[in-house]
């Protein structure tokens, strides 16, 4: 197979950072493709055929006590040169849900200035459904040099600024949970973890932006934002655990947000049962 690096320049990129499975069918051989499925979608061995797994479960999270953060720069730079993403390489991430996961490896590649990320709209599921066919993974990529790696400032904030966020008026924390978890009606999956959510945030569920797996347009994302109260000038995500915030962040950037962030570690940073509630309090309700 060709490499990526030899026909980057002369791929058409779509502006993003979204592509249709069309695009990817013609274009499948001149891309990384990933399977960035998690948590209940993790660990099939089959989907697009010779994608490379892109385990947020696993090595492309930091070992930490919490799930799903970005690893260190250097090791992040590592695990991606072994899966065969080089500095400049095109990379497609998808998941099985439709859109649950592959945001997330998106918005990494993005905050790490590798290459040129986008994500498969539909998932698997539209793959599939436009007749294209399931195959094996590659599991034993060939590697490429690594990338640099320099986190983008700001791509990613921990608890201390997003209780600073809380308190201006120019910024919003947009929980994008269901909506039973963020008023505390329905438990949480993890154990040790409080229900509610953080007082002044705000609830647009990520399966309201992309019902059935598909991203709304651009004018259907703004009017969910504005009609939650989330058009400010400052755009923070949080969800569970930091994937299904990207889904978020995606939608803003697709909605023309120019100041947007994750919450690293998300309620399962914030939302811990041993926090101090009057340090990072919660509130339940709508």
């Amino acid at each position: 197979m060709t490499t990526v690096s030899e026909h980057t320049t002369s791929l058409d990129l779509p502006a993003g950072p979204t592509v249709d499975v069309n695009w990817l069918a013609a274009n499948l051989d001149r891309v990384v493709v990933v399977d960035a499925s998690a948590m209940d979608h993790r660990g099939a061995d089959t989907g697009i055929p010779g994608a490379r797994r892109f385990d947020l479960d696993g090595e492309m999270s930091a070992d930490a006590q919490l799930p799903h953060t970005m690893p260190a720069a250097g090791d992040f730079a590592q695990r991606l040169g072994a899966l065969g993403i080089g500095q400049d390489s095109v990379v497609v991430a998808y998941d099985r849900a439709g859109m649950f996961s592959s945001a997330r490896a998106w918005w990494m590649l993005r905050a790490a200035g590798v290459g040129f990320p986008y994500v498969l709209d539909g998932g698997l599921p539209a793959w599939l459904a436009a007749g294209h066919p399931e195959g094996p993974l590659d599991l034993t990529p060939q590697s490429v040099p690594a990338p640099v790696v320099s986190i983008a400032d700001g791509a990613f904030i921990d608890d201390a600024e997003v209780a600073a966020r809380l308190q201006n008026p120019t910024d919003v924390v947009v929980d994008v949970r269901s909506a039973g978890r963020f008023q505390g009606t329905a438990p949480e999956p993890r154990e040790g973890m409080r229900g509610g959510h953080m007082p002044g945030s705000v609830n647009v569920p990520f399966t309201d932006l992309a019902p059935d797996g598909h991203l709304l347009s651009r004018e259907e994302l703004q009017g969910k934002f504005t009609e939650a109260g989330a058009n400010r000038e400052r755009m923070a995500f949080s969800c569970g655990s930091g994937i299904t915030a990207c889904v978020g962040a995606l939608a803003a950037v697709v909605a023309g947000a120019k100041d947007v962030t994750v919450y690293d570690g998300s309620w399962s940073d914030w939302g811990r049962e041993d926090r101090d509630p009057a340090q990072r309090p919660v509130i339940t309700g709508p």
